[in-house]
């Protein structure tokens, strides 16, 4: 809810009123609904206004204004003669990036979060402060603890903005704000939930749930999650630990868990709905999952706890509906995709979704291709290498042919391949037998592109059920952003609790990255934060030196964004503090 600043015109004159509004999920989407009108307010001076104004901002959740880097009351002008050959500028810092990225932080409430619940004690810099330091830097310019302390602070504004001193913030009061953000982990997730509604009009009738690993470098040895085990990084010779993130349809994301790094996608579905399920109680929501996390354990489980699931499910299946993926009768969803209702084969409470997309077709039809020659050439020499002698050992030649196959396993199952032996001593040779399943090539190349989606989601039509299904990829343009732009890979922290607060304070940028592409995206900006960061990042803060008859002014202030940056912050409507503040406590006399 919060209050709307109208203005009407009557009579040649305008007039301000109010309203109180609330926003509302309808059929047609997120609304707004009036909830009472307050009228003009007449006889408000200015400090009155200003209070309405800010009752608006706290009711709509809008952030308020930066600390005082800059002056913001009404002042006279201040005259002096300045010697131009004199006029200098210093202490040129970025301002941009971690300008928006405060807005964002305030925009999400974690800065009054962070107030509520991050102990104050008696610490020269309040908790509050570090954990937006912590989250500000993965956010702008992924590092490390030393790197923030001894680079990166000290370049940027935020010493100004945020009233912290460069000598003050260094790795060790860095490393502790960690240990203290960590145990709140929860209760951001659940502060989440709340500002999304409020942000987006999020309703979680949907959550989406995927799962990521992240490695070490190093052995990790003082965390007893970091294990070998499959690794998305293709680093399987490092520890790691696995990373399940739930989503919003939105794809905003709203609650993250840590697992052994050894942990199997499927065996932590259950785990993840039942932790989900005592955070924020059962709900009718559907669950939306790739086939990596689906078991038939797992979906016996959810039936039996009244949970809904929309899954994908392994290939292998599409052998039973083999009739209906032959039949014509397929609904486009859009250019190049199809989709068909079918019937459990197995007569339950289920639906399934026949799915088939060509450009998928030529993409998974290519990488056969390219597997099934490549395979039959090797095998192929092999089969020389034993006819001319050069290979006599049949349990080398068959383990040497098994790796092959396990190398190439899109093409694997399309060869029948035997070893047999002819004569013996000298004149033994051994007999390599290659020949093509023709039925499974043929049956291969018909189901490419095609695959099944399965529900007890029941009053669905198929379109529906497959645009919420792709809804999946949100999720894992998160795992790419949280690895790439945000640098959560490698991890270099040793601790098990350490290395849970690195992927939680990824994850509070993550939502801080999440929020602005919506933000750009409603603005016609397109969704690539990082370049917006980047052109950002280039609006500096600057002291300039004012030498006068009796003294050298100081005046801190933010340059002029040139015309397309200008342009860009005002269809984002960010507006910049324009005004210059007179460093009065580093005022030098002149000789």
């Amino acid at each position: 809810m919060y209050l709307r600043r109208n203005t009407k015109r009557k009579d040649g004159a305008d007039y301000d009123c109010w309203t109180l509004v609330e926003s509302v999920r309808t059929a047609l989407g997120p609304r707004q609904r009036i909830v009472a009108t307050i009228g003009k307010l007449p006889g408000l001076d200015r400090e009155e206004r200003i209070g309405w104004e800010e009752i608006g901002r706290i009711l709509s959740g809008k952030p308020g204004p930066m600390p005082s880097l800059f002056e913001q009351r009404e002042e006279p002008p201040s005259w002096a003669t300045v010697n131009i050959n004199g006029v200098s500028v210093e202490r040129l810092r970025s301002f941009g990036d971690v300008y928006l990225g405060l807005l964002l932080w305030n925009k999400l409430g974690f800065a009054d979060f962070c107030r509520d619940y991050l102990p104050s004690n008696r610490e020269e810099v309040p908790w509050s402060i570090m954990a937006a330091i912590l989250v500000l830097a993965r956010f702008c310019a992924p590092s490390s603890e030393l790197q923030i302390a001894e680079f990166w602070y000290g370049k940027t504004a935020l010493d100004d903005i945020l009233g912290v001193a460069e000598d003050k913030i260094n790795e060790d009061r860095l490393y502790r704000a960690l240990d203290v953000l960590l145990p709140h982990k929860d209760a951001l997730c659940r502060h989440l939930q709340k500002r999304y509604g409020e942000l987006f009009g999020s309703t979680f009738d949907f959550l989406f749930y995927d799962i990521t690993s992240s490695y070490f470098e190093g052995t990790a040895k003082g965390n007893a999650q970091a294990k070998r085990g499959y690794s998305r990084d293709n680093r399987s010779d490092c520890p790691q630990v696995c990373i399940g993130l739930v989503a919003t349809r939105e794809g905003l994301p709203i609650a993250i868990e840590i697992f052994d790094g050894n942990r199997v996608d499927v065996t932590t579905t259950k785990e993840m709905v039942q932790i989900m399920e005592a955070k924020y109680g059962k709900a009718n929501r559907v669950w939306v999952m790739d086939r990596g996390m689906v078991s038939e354990k797992n979906l016996a489980f959810m039936r039996k706890t009244g949970a809904r699931y929309l899954v994908g499910t392994p290939k292998a299946i599409l052998k039973k509906f083999e009739k209906q993926l032959l039949d014509q009768n397929w609904e486009q969803v859009q250019p190049g995709v199809d989709v068909k209702l079918c019937r459990s084969p197995e007569d339950t409470d289920e639906t399934f979704v026949l799915c088939r997309s060509q450009g998928r077709k030529e993409k998974e039809n290519a990488i056969l291709s390219r597997f099934e020659t490549r395979l039959e050439t090797k095998l192929n020499d092999l089969a020389r290498q034993a006819q001319i002698g050069k290979a006599r050992d049949k349990q080398k030649i068959e383990r040497r042919i098994g790796r092959l196959l396990e190398r190439n396993s899109r093409a694997a199952s399309l060869f029948n391949v035997t070893v047999t032996e002819s004569g013996t001593g000298k004149d033994l040779r051994l007999c390599v037998h290659i020949k093509k399943n023709e039925d499974r090539h043929k049956w291969a190349v018909e189901t490419g592109g095609s695959y099944i989606l399965r529900t007890n989601w029941t009053e669905c039509d198929p379109k529906t059920l497959w645009n919420t299904y792709i809804h999946l990829t949100e999720v894992e343009d998160c795992f790419r952003t949280e690895k790439h732009d945000l640098g959560m890979r490698p991890i270099f922290h040793r601790k098990q609790e350490r290395t849970q607060a690195h992927i939680l304070v990824c994850f509070l940028a993550l939502t801080m990255w999440r929020t602005l592409q919506h933000w750009m995206k409603a603005s016609g900006l397109g969704t690539a934060p990082r370049k917006l960061l980047e052109e950002l990042r280039e609006l500096k803060s600057l002291d300039v030196l004012l030498p006068t008859r009796e003294k050298k002014l100081r005046l801190r202030m933010v340059a002029t964004p040139d015309k397309e940056l200008k342009v860009l912050l005002q269809r984002m409507k960010i507006l910049l503090p324009n005004k210059p503040k007179i460093i009065k406590n580093v005022v030098e006399k002149m000789a």
